[in-house]
């Protein structure tokens, strides 16, 4: 044993000295990782849980966390696979500030809309800023002060930087927090063409992004929000523990819920059996039942065949919505359907204002706005395309513990518009090949490209000069992608019962050393291993920690599972006797001894 330990280190030898100048020690006895062994009892996800007993990050207040060496080591590594990536498809890196001033904002009309999610704040000399949630406003002054020209054109820039938000409720750890990391880019282009070109250009770098860092994911529609333009795509890391719900088809569809289309049926494939068309309006006594469910029963009526009725207010101006009584409202779809700044839905006595009945009676037969200034006011009715085919509907009555029976569109209501406005639901078609059913799932956003148009620069009048001479506004598009997230989504999605599993890409240390009983020819081996592996021109890169802490085998192993390190070596007495080590990948349950002149080409 000895002679071989002796060949071994000779192929080993280094120089440690030089090698403290290049790097810094990876010894667990002089690191900060302060793992702990119970769950914190605010911790509300897997990632959650697993980055503050791993020792990642620790809690500051209440969205607002600490992000400790060890998981500082991964958000970097995250970093810099998606500045590679930005990189390779032209981008420039810049750093615009976190602080941003009141009047650029303006311009865009956002001050208003992002509403009290935006951290606003004053300097000593009263003048107003935000802390930047998105940078929009910023890079297209930036843009339209230096870049005159269709020559200077294509351009994309992009950053790293802080983010904010305040959240009126903090959850889920780092992915929904006031104060996240992400990178966010912008390009800019002469025509529509070359827009969506690049746009479909950084899909893909979003894609290669996903597939380094080893995710199951899925590119789905989605809406465009406060941030606008005329179509965005998410992508999806796929998890049970996802925030999100997805839809998706064999045909290729895919969207969240939030804009998954609703396919427009046949009004013939809604009519109820052994029902005939306009029967009598009837005025039926339902003291103190207010819900689908409720009355429903009372009336042995299915809930397919409601109409029900919300009242919102847009701009603080009241509509009707209706749809089916087994459906719900997708507000997102109507508040673009309204083209609205503010959407909310209207508090109790707003609701009897207007229909003249409690909430739970309100119903679309000639609902009137009851006031002195505007007496029998007209409101506007809106109705989703599910309810076109109910035939002898049930709906309120606008008066107090009474409901109408046979409803019917065209005769006792008259929408002003039909559209889309609900929720997809579970066994509804595919709207696209509109053969298959719908298949759900969950995931957790990591990124969001947009295609924003002219929205920016035409509210900022931010030009550029074409080959003609002629003024233009910059065609603009927005890639976000959420570098904090992704370190919490990849815990959520490959994780077991001993803590995390990383990708090699993104842990933290590749392999990990696991001396039993630190001393004598353990050490040696353990010290001649570690020095190797730390060479530069090795695949680990230096990425690689020896626990020389005196602590028993089980608990080093217990740290090495929860911190989910890819490869673990252990060195004993035992294994040497038989000049070998023996090797576990974190993601299989089996170890393997191996000749420790064969170790590093069996890592590799």
């Amino acid at each position: 044993m000895d002679e071989a330990i002796r060949i071994y280190s000779r192929t080993l030898a280094l120089d440690l000295r030089q090698f403290a100048l290049k790097r810094s020690d990876m010894r667990y006895s002089q690191a900060f990782i302060p793992t702990v062994k119970e769950t914190p009892s605010d911790a509300d996800t897997i990632s959650h849980k697993l980055m503050l007993r791993a020792g990642l990050i620790r809690k500051l207040s209440s969205g607002v966390y600490e992000w400790l060496p060890l998981g500082l080591r991964v958000l970097k590594k995250v970093e810099q696979i998606i500045r590679e990536e930005m990189d390779a498809v032209g981008g420039h890196e810049l750093l615009m500030p976190a602080i941003l001033p009141k009047e650029l904002w303006e311009e865009t009309g956002r001050w208003n809309v992002y509403g009290k999610e935006l951290f606003r704040l004053k300097d000593r000399a009263d003048r107003e800023f935000c802390l930047g949630p998105t940078h929009e406003e910023i890079i297209t002054d930036i843009i339209r002060r230096d870049v005159r020209s269709y020559k200077q054109l294509p351009l994309m820039l992009y950053q790293f930087q802080t983010k904010f938000r305040d959240e009126i409720r903090p959850r889920f750890g780092v992915m929904r927090a006031k104060e996240f990391y992400m990178k966010d880019a912008y390009s800019f282009h002469a025509t529509d063409e070359d827009a969506e070109k690049y746009y479909q250009i950084v899909y893909d770098a979003y894609s290669k992004i996903c597939k380094r860092c080893g995710f199951k994911f899925s590119v789905v529609e989605a809406a465009t929000g406060a941030i606008g333009g005329s179509f965005s795509h998410e992508f999806m890391v796929l998890a049970e523990t996802g925030e999100e719900e997805i839809v998706s088809c064999d045909c290729g569809y895919g969207a969240n819920v939030e804009k998954a289309e609703c396919q427009r049926e046949e009004s013939a494939s809604w009519r109820r059996e052994k029902r005939e068309e306009g029967q009598k309006l009837e005025e039926i006594h339902t003291p103190n039942m207010k819900t689908v469910e409720e009355v429903g029963e009372f009336l042995k009526e299915k809930p397919e065949n409601f109409i029900k009725t919300l009242i919102y207010l847009s701009d603080n101006k009241p509509v009707m919505v209706l749809v089916r009584g087994n459906c719900e409202i997708n507000e997102e779809k109507l508040k673009n359907f309204l083209k609205c700044n503010e959407l909310i839905l209207a508090d109790s006595k707003t609701v009897e204002k207007i229909t003249g009945a409690p909430v739970g009676f309100a119903g679309p037969a000639n609902p009137a706005q009851k006031s002195k200034s505007a007496e029998e006011q007209k409101v506007e009715i809106l109705a989703d395309y599910s309810v076109e085919g109910i035939v002898n509907g049930v709906s309120g009555a606008n008066k107090k513990d009474y409901h109408l029976k046979n409803m019917n569109i065209g005769r006792d209501y008259k929408p002003s518009q039909t559209a889309d406005l609900r929720k997809v639901k579970r066994g509804d078609k595919c709207p696209r090949c509109k053969k298959h059913e719908l298949k759900f799932s969950r995931g957790i956003e990591v990124g969001h490209t947009f295609k924003l148009g002219t929205k920016y620069s035409k509210s900022m009048d931010a030009t550029f000069l074409d080959e003609k001479g002629k003024k233009n506004h910059f065609i603009m598009g927005c890639y976000g992608i959420g570098v904090s997230r992704i370190v919490a989504a990849a815990i959520e999605q490959s994780n077991d019962d001993n803590g995390i599993v990383w990708n090699e890409s993104l842990a933290p240390y590749r392999v990990v050393i696991v001396p039993i009983a630190y001393e004598g020819k353990v050490k040696e081996v353990s010290d001649k291993i570690y020095a190797r592996l730390r060479q530069p021109e090795d695949r680990s890169g230096g990425d690689v920690l020896l626990d020389d802490r005196n602590e028993r085998a089980g608990v080093k192993f217990k740290d090495a599972d929860l911190l989910g390190i890819p490869v673990r070596i252990t060195v004993s007495e035992k294994t040497l006797k038989e000049n070998k080590v023996e090797v576990k990948y974190r993601n299989q349950n089996t170890t393997e001894l191996t000749d420790i002149e064969k170790l590093l080409s069996k890592i590799k």
